[in-house]
């Protein structure tokens, strides 16, 4: 593995530093977009919770993630970045935020071995706090560099994946420190999730291949916050939408919703699109591609390529061509041809912009937040996956509300009675 070099002046590694200019133009346009993680920036400048910290972060280079990396400088936090998918960087994000003085490690198309060098460039830095999407950076700590476990604090997740991924170390005993999981935030995955993966992948999709879906089946597999917005979406550009699950509830939800459902085996035959969105392992294996039309379109929204079985298609097809960008074009051994986006990584993010910034100014307080609360408060968490407080929970979207111009109503005394007693009654 590659040693990256440290030294003054030359802290990062991106693609072209002369890309920051366009960095910073387009950090500025997605910031004016995120109004409450600006108030947090704006909290964090004059309070600074996060003075004398060290955070470390394992993230997709992105606009919106720019500016949570800003609002934590803002707060006093010394951070590092780096990618935390190997096609999801913006090289000219990359480029500014270096410029910005926060070292970061990443740049598009990166190959696997580049990929862990930038996490442990960033691991160099010895981190008190780890900001992790999809547990790569927790991993590679705990796995590799147990000497730093002593002064780490706590870290956030900000995926599903990742939180399955810190549940299964948790169970086994292995988590070396308390982790709050921000994909549990009721103003993360209900809209993150489901609004932001729901706009973002099909535009990841249609940038890609420029497929018409009015018309089309479009096969979603798992019907998670990501699934449920995927197929909201696909059904409003007019697809017939067929969702597979393996949970009878989903699956319930999924019917009521008012899309088909039925057994993966059978969604292969009639599919034109498919999305994974699972967090799960071969979602779509060999034996689904061999069923699948001509011409049908594969890709994955989860976090890892791993939901689709590409050892399988390779294994059945006679050749591969990249007609388009992202576009990798199998053609098996009767003439059908099947294609994969993307690699098989997150379409949304590799082949689009990822999620819009007014979703992620939602995530992305709720990360900033939480890191303030671990840093305040670590002394007393044990080593376990927490939700996010539901204070912090209420009060991101109390301030999305009043930025938006969004008043509700409160509850009176009487109501606050109420709902307190158990003699009224009939």
């Amino acid at each position: 593995m590659p040693v990256l070099e440290q030294t003054a002046g030359n802290v990062g590694d991106v693609k072209d530093r002369a890309l920051a200019e366009t960095g910073r133009s387009r950090i500025a346009w997605a910031g004016a977009y995120m109004p409450v993680l600006k108030q947090v920036f704006d909290r964090f400048e004059i309070e600074k919770p996060l003075k004398g910290i060290r955070i470390g972060a394992c993230l997709h280079v992105t606009t919106e993630t720019a500016n949570l990396m800003l609002a934590l400088q803002a707060g006093g936090a010394e951070v590092s970045l780096c990618a935390s998918n190997p096609l999801s960087t913006q090289d000219d994000v990359a480029a500014a935020l270096c410029e910005y003085g926060i070292p970061t490690y990443a740049i598009k198309g990166e190959d696997n071995e580049t990929y862990y060098a930038h996490i442990e460039a960033v691991v160099a830095t010895k981190p008190h706090m780890s900001m992790d999407d999809g547990c790569d950076l927790v991993n590679t700590i705990y796995s590799k560099h147990n000497e730093l476990l002593a002064d780490m604090i706590g870290g956030c997740e900000e995926t599903t994946t990742g939180v399955i991924r810190l549940k299964a170390m948790e169970k086994d005993g292995v988590l070396p420190y308390p982790v709050i999981a921000v994909n549990n935030a009721l103003t993360k995955h209900m809209f993150d999730n489901r609004y932001g993966t729901g706009q973002s992948t099909l535009d990841g999709i249609i940038r890609a291949t420029n497929v018409l879906l009015a018309g089309r089946t479009v096969v979603v597999v798992g019907y998670g916050w990501c699934g449920r917005g995927v197929a909201s979406r696909a059904a409003g550009m007019g697809a017939h939408v067929v969702v597979t699950e393996i949970d009878p509830r989903k699956a319930i939800e999924a019917v009521m919703d008012g899309y088909r459902v039925m057994p993966m085996e059978d969604a292969a035959k009639i599919g034109d699109v498919f999305v994974t969105v699972t967090g799960n392992y071969h979602v779509i294996n060999e034996s689904h591609f061999k069923l699948m039309k001509d011409g049908a379109i594969v890709c994955n929204s989860g976090h890892f390529n791993d939901e689709l079985d590409l050892d399988g298609i390779k294994k059945i097809a006679k050749s591969k061509t990249e007609p388009r960008a992202f576009v990798e074009q199998y053609e098996l051994h009767d003439g059908r041809k099947v294609c994969i986006l993307a690699d098989g990584r997150l379409v949304n993010l590799a082949a689009g912009e990822g999620h819009p910034a007014a979703v992620m100014d939602m995530s992305f307080a709720n990360q900033s937040l939480a890191a303030a609360y671990l840093a305040k408060n670590h002394a007393t968490l044990e080593k376990t996956v927490y939700d996010v407080p539901l204070e912090i929970d209420e009060e991101v979207a109390t301030l999305k509300l009043a930025s938006m111009g969004i008043q509700i109503d409160t509850l009176t005394p009487e109501q606050v009675k109420y709902m307190a007693s158990w003699s009224e009654g009939t």
